[in-house]
């Protein structure tokens, strides 16, 4: 079911790939539907705050008339940065599952922890590396091939 979900996540971040966004992908699942779908859209909308996680949060928040996401699940192709992570313990999301892990910016492991580290009035819990080659691949391709584009204007 996992990777059910995390594929649907991933489709979202093709999204975002062919809007030369970086290429993160989230869904919201609730009672084993998706009530919600997000892809970044810093770059379109010009806005710090429209990362995939924010999107859908405020999406599913909308359609369940609630910003308690209570018995929510959340997949996120990429692990979330601490503004997203702390977004995800406010809206009390109950479960997070992360394709790849984020060494520049991640905020449930790499470079801290929301999730364990600190005490709030909400735990989250948190499963890594769901289709973890995948999300990266994506990744990596997308900045690849931006590099390329930069290479190829510098000629």
């Amino acid at each position: 079911m996992q990777e059910k979900f995390m594929k649907e996540a991933l489709k979202e971040a093709k999204k975002a790939y062919n809007k030369l966004e970086v290429p993160v992908g989230c869904i919201i699942v609730k009672d084993n539907k998706i009530i919600a779908r997000a892809h970044n859209l810093k770059e379109t909308k010009f806005d710090t705050t429209k990362h995939a996680e924010i999107i859908a949060i405020q999406k599913a928040s909308k359609k369940l008339k609630s910003w308690r996401l209570l018995d929510c699940d959340m997949y996120v192709t990429l692990e979330p940065c601490s503004m997203c992570a702390g977004a995800i313990i406010n809206s009390r999301i109950s479960n997070l599952y992360i394709g790849t892990m984020d060494e520049k910016t991640g905020a449930a492991g790499s470079i801290l922890n929301l999730f364990e580290d600190y005490t709030f009035n909400h735990k989250v819990n948190v499963e890594k590396g769901i289709l973890n080659k995948d999300c990266q691949k994506i990744l990596k391709d997308f900045f690849k091939e931006l590099r390329n584009e930069k290479s190829k204007k510098r000629e």
